[in-house]
């Protein structure tokens, strides 16, 4: 039997874990693990939600570093993409038919596998399209979930030759006219480091190109349309202020300043309208702040561990804010 996760040189499978496979919204097939910390009192359970084209491994490096905080990790591959069951027949596209499948199949994880098998408290820590799922089901999280980390949230569209407007207009134009499962770009996931709008660090990026490498079908290419128009719906839903307001778990949102895929500004619009989040701008970081150079990278963390398990948002700046001075 093939294993579950894969390790690559530089990359190993972090110790003490389960993984298998979970059935989502609609019966499909999702793979998840769940990493145990060695204290034998946890500090509670981090609900770790992926980017778009993101996967279990890479964020190895990460649930290694909250267990030796004391807290499990608990993490699945989004529908559609990672080694969860792919949603069209051409299973290079990254595709969704409707972004609240993301949210019920988060509700499902947290039922049947958080619930029953890690330990209280729940936190989440969520990336970019993790971040717009995380906005888009957090009114109806705060029974369950005690605190959230946004790291760069989908909250806008940037690095596009068409201006948002006009990407939504066309996407919209294709799903309605039945043509929702192909993509209107080419495929972004080969491009070379140099000039890569996701990290500054050569090693980490090459890490990632590694995994990919090995195990070819963690990787999707470009968004089809229909995946970009679910997305820009949510994204309006959840930018309206009367959204942002239902919110009340305390957020922490670790915006990179240098961020080509998700601008700076609609990440600091949105937290200017979110009473209950603390915005940690990190200067000079990409996209995939948990990626990045450390002198970027230590900056997270240090706001995430200030933050979690208990610690005000304000802790979590001024963390960030003494990290950022440690790493210069």
């Amino acid at each position: 039997m093939d294993p579950v996760l894969h390790e690559t040189p530089g990359n190993p499978i972090p110790a003490n874990h389960i993984a298998g496979y979970f059935e989502g919204h609609g019966g499909v097939r999702l793979r998840y693990a769940v990493f145990r910390a060695k204290d034998s009192i946890a500090k509670g359970t981090v609900v770790l939600l992926h980017g778009r084209n993101e996967y279990i491994e890479k964020y190895f490096e990460t649930i290694r570093e909250l267990n030796a905080q004391g807290l499990w990790v608990a993490t699945f591959d989004l529908r559609g993409q990672g080694l969860s069951e792919r949603l069209l027949k051409d299973v290079r596209h990254g595709h969704v038919r409707r972004f609240a499948d993301y949210e019920r199949d988060l509700d499902i994880f947290l039922e049947k596998i958080v619930l029953p098998d890690t330990r209280l408290p729940f936190f989440l820590l969520a990336h970019s399209t993790g971040g717009l799922i995380a906005l888009s089901s957090a009114p109806r999280l705060a029974n369950r979930i005690d605190r959230m980390v946004l790291s760069a949230p989908f909250v806008g569209l940037g690095g596009q030759k068409l201006s948002p407007r006009k990407i939504f207009a066309l996407s919209m134009l294709a799903t309605l006219a039945g043509l929702g499962g192909r993509p209107l770009s080419g495929d972004p996931s080969n491009r070379p480091f140099a000039g890569n709008p996701l990290t500054s660090d050569p090693v980490r990026f090459q890490r990632n190109a590694a995994a990919v490498a090995a195990v070819p079908g963690l990787s999707v290419g470009a968004p089809t349309a229909r995946w970009l128009y679910e997305a820009q719906k949510v994204i309006r839903r959840i930018s309206d202020p009367q959204h942002l307001m239902k919110i009340t778990i305390p957020t922490v949102l670790i915006a990179p300043m240098r961020d080509g895929v998700v601008p700076y500004i609609d990440q600091e619009r949105m937290a200017q309208q979110f009473r209950a989040a603390q915005l940690v701008a990190i200067p000079g970081a990409r996209h995939e702040i948990l990626q990045e150079s450390d002198r970027y990278r230590a900056q997270a963390m240090a706001a995430i561990a200030a933050f979690i398990p208990g610690s005000d948002p304000d802790v979590a700046l001024e963390a960030s804010e003494s990290g950022e001075a440690s790493a210069a």
